[in-house]
């Protein structure tokens, strides 16, 4: 083989090692709907990719947060626009609805009794299986203060952190998936 031809070979070699290298078997989701259905769908994939050892990371911004609140918790010393946010979400993952055919909360209703017939997990019961797989919960910092949300009024999860969009690119570089629902 020609001395130019094996150089670039060991170039290309090289290279892909660092790729492979660069990620990890890890799971980064942005999780931005606050729709039953598609945070249904987000950790129905968490807690399967969990299932088989990946690394997984979920990034909950805007409307998904309201998912997270508990609906026994309150946030102190909130200011009037954030305390009508707060009046106007739904308060936890029990509250949450469908993104198509909510009529009027029918919708919401007959999903969640079908799944119940099915023997399929409820929101909240899915968010405690993620929580015992290790299934890491990041919530956007920014949205929360937009949103006028306190850490105080989020659920009791063993992986939950308040951070930055910076987390999340982080977590996502280096992750072999990344997923936006």
């Amino acid at each position: 083989m020609n001395i130019e031809l094996e150089k670039q070979l060991q170039e290309l070699k090289e290279r892909v090692a660092k790729l492979e290298t660069g990620t990890k078997d890890q799971l980064s989701m942005v999780v931005f709907s606050g729709d039953l259905d598609k945070i249904l769908a987000a950790l129905i994939i968490s807690t399967g990719a969990a299932a088989y050892d990946m690394k997984v990371k979920l990034f909950f911004t805007f409307w998904a947060i309201s998912a997270l609140r508990d609906p026994e918790k309150s946030g102190k010393g909130k200011n009037l626009m954030e305390k009508m946010f707060g009046m106007m979400l739904p308060r936890g993952a029990g509250k949450v609805k469908l993104s198509n055919m909510n009529m009027g909360g029918m919708g919401t209703a007959m999903i969640k009794g079908i799944m119940k017939k099915h023997k399929v997990a409820s929101l909240e019961e899915m968010f405690k299986t993620a929580g015992e797989l290790g299934v890491e919960i990041n919530i956007c910092e920014m949205s929360m203060n937009l949103m006028g949300f306190k850490k105080e009024e989020m659920i009791n999860y063993p992986g939950i952190n308040i951070c930055g969009v910076a987390t999340f690119l982080s977590d996502a570089q280096e992750s072999k998936i990344q997923l936006f629902i």
